[in-house]
């Protein structure tokens, strides 16, 4: 049982914390941040929305999926979810250290090249950010996943 009082935070706190998150993972192979810290704010962000509505809030709030009420924790959809996208991630990372190596290159070895984007300008795309995203996968799906299981003790 919460209070208005943390549902509303929650509403104002949630998208500022998913958009400094992103910042962080974007802007991370120049400067500090990448795919763990935009991991674990995602994280935090979805804590304070289970804090404030429950579980299956992202179920049925937002996706309007019913909830199958039998079976474990294990078992319930969400956490599904958290496992396949933390297994996603792994395969994202590690396909990214491995595609160097099919050029003839040492395993994750980078490359960079500037693109213009239209309201940023120039921004430098590393190959970097594809095992940033690999990792960003990782730490949501991971600490989620570990997160959904032991609050539904």
């Amino acid at each position: 049982m919460t209070t208005t009082i943390v549902r509303t935070t929650a509403r104002v706190v949630v998208p500022i914390v998913l958009v400094v998150a992103t910042s962080l993972f974007l802007g991370g192979h120049n400067a500090p941040g990448g795919g763990f810290i935009g991991g674990v704010l995602t994280v935090g962000a979805f804590v304070l929305v289970y804090v404030a509505y429950g579980l299956d809030y992202l179920e049925v709030g937002v996706l309007d999926r019913e909830v199958d009420p039998g079976g474990g924790i294990l078992e319930h959809r969400t956490v599904a979810a958290y496992r396949r996208l933390f297994t996603l991630g792994l395969g994202i990372a590690l396909a990214s250290g491995l595609a160097g190596m099919l050029f003839g290159k040492p395993f994750l070895y980078q490359h960079h090249d500037y693109v213009h984007v239209p309201v940023l300008g120039e921004y430098e795309l590393a190959s970097a950010l594809v095992f940033d995203v690999g990792i960003y996968c990782v730490v949501v799906g991971g600490l989620l996943a570990i997160l959904s299981v032991v609050g539904a003790e």
